[in-house]
């Protein structure tokens, strides 16, 4: 993921774990969707504040992924992303801390940033070393204030910017088909955990790009 800067011909997927889950049912359903499609990147995103939490999650998580070739990245938490061999981190402050984590882990680690609705955010980000960026919500979502990142910022994205652009955030069927000419990576992961069959899920919603 973080040597792709070419938009591929379709989007990639980008798994996104729930804010809360129970490890080793999640883990196992990590696996089955991980098998059952072909997935860019794994996020780890526990609203957790505790660490020996987090810390399992990321070990049990990334032996999930690595098994399969598949990156982890984690939100926010830089020191675990290092300590646990994770391959990255994702940022929920826009640019402000992508020059830190380049510098911490390294030029081959992955950092992304959610910039939410901004472009500004998005381009100060890529400037600052961000090999993603990800806009979102694109759908109905609690993420972020309520705003949407419409079609018109994933367009111009693609024609004008090279880093790589994620869309998440109450995704549809009928938003990856919209998305899906202008977007790298769509970022999936309540819309698929609710559900009783996450790979079946995850295949009809996916079934939009076609």
């Amino acid at each position: 993921m973080a040597q792709d800067t070419q938009a591929p011909e379709q989007p990639q997927i980008y798994l996104i774990s729930p804010p809360d889950f129970e490890l080793s049912s999640f883990s196992e359903a990590l696996g089955g969707v991980l098998d059952a499609m072909q997935i860019a990147c794994v996020r780890l995103a526990l609203a957790s504040h505790d660490e020996g939490e987090i810390s399992r999650a990321a070990d049990t998580l990334r032996e999930v992924c690595h098994q399969r070739d598949v990156a982890l990245v984690i939100d926010n938490h830089i020191l675990l992303a290092e300590r646990h061999g994770l391959d990255g981190v994702h940022l929920t402050d826009a640019a402000r801390s992508v020059r830190k984590a380049r510098k911490q882990l390294g030029n081959d680690a992955i950092v992304g940033a959610f910039c939410g609705t901004s472009r500004h955010d998005g381009m100060t980000a890529g400037e600052a070393g961000a090999d993603y960026v990800s806009f979102g919500p694109v759908g109905a979502s609690a993420l972020s204030d309520g705003d949407q990142a419409d079609f018109e910022i994933f367009e111009w994205w693609s024609q004008m910017i090279e880093v790589p652009v994620v869309a998440e955030g109450g995704l549809t069927q009928a938003l990856v088909s919209q998305l899906g000419p202008v977007t790298d990576f769509f970022g999936i992961g309540t819309e698929i955990w609710k559900t009783e069959d996450p790979a079946a899920a995850l295949k009809t919603l996916m079934s939009g790009l076609a």
